[in-house]
């Protein structure tokens, strides 16, 4: 592989070496049907998805000395499917808990929302508008420990209420943290006894403060 001058995106090589187990167990499970064991060094298609992701431009335009474009979604679509993803987000979660002296899932967890504007393109049958914040686009929900790290997240229209977004956000929680880890969620004062009848049926006491 010719060398290329890196990226500030690109994997360091301690981080490279913390994920590396779960793409080659990956890869060694999706076998090609030749046996070829492919093109493109499975560490370059990581950097050029990091790359698209940091630098947000379409896949067409990664740089020419990046994995192509075909390739690299390829895996990417794959991973994001199969849950590939999710496996090294959560191990990298618990690394990170774990380093701080935390069990690795979380007892509390909490609970917002924003509402932000869509970009254009997005179809207007998934966006709506914010009638308390006045802002139309989408609405994205995010589930957090107390170090700020991502448990669950939800993607609605705007003009969903806080209280749908919290229901969901809750329901998510249940699959990616082990039932009865989570027992408290801290929420604001935008969501109401809906979600905190919600979480007491999951065994979460939901406390808006």
């Amino acid at each position: 592989m010719t060398e290329r001058k890196p990226y500030p995106s690109d994997l360091s090589d301690e981080r490279w070496a913390l994920i590396e187990p779960v793409i080659t167990a990956w890869k060694a499970a999706h076998p090609s049907v030749s046996g070829h064991p492919g093109r493109y060094d499975l560490r370059e298609i990581v950097n050029a998805i990091l790359y698209q992701s940091r630098t947000g431009c379409q896949w067409d335009y990664l740089h020419h000395d990046l994995p192509p474009r075909s390739a690299v979604y390829y895996y990417f679509a794959k991973w994001r499917d199969d849950g590939t993803d999710q496996t090294i987000h959560d191990l990298l979660r618990w690394q990170a808990r774990e380093k701080h002296r935390r069990s690795a899932d979380p007892s509390l967890v909490v609970l917002d929302t924003q509402s932000v504007h869509a970009a254009a393109g997005v179809p207007s049958d998934i966006t709506g508008r914010d009638a308390g914040k006045k802002v139309p686009g989408r609405k994205r929900g995010l589930a957090v420990d107390v170090l700020g790290l991502v448990i669950a997240v939800v993607v609605l229209a705007a003009s969903v209420h806080d209280n749908a977004a919290g229901i969901v956000l809750l329901d998510r929680l249940t699959v990616a943290i082990p039932p009865g880890s989570v027992r408290t969620a801290l929420v604001d004062q935008g969501f109401k006894n809906a979600v905190v009848d919600h979480g007491a049926a999951l065994g979460i006491d939901v406390k808006v403060v």
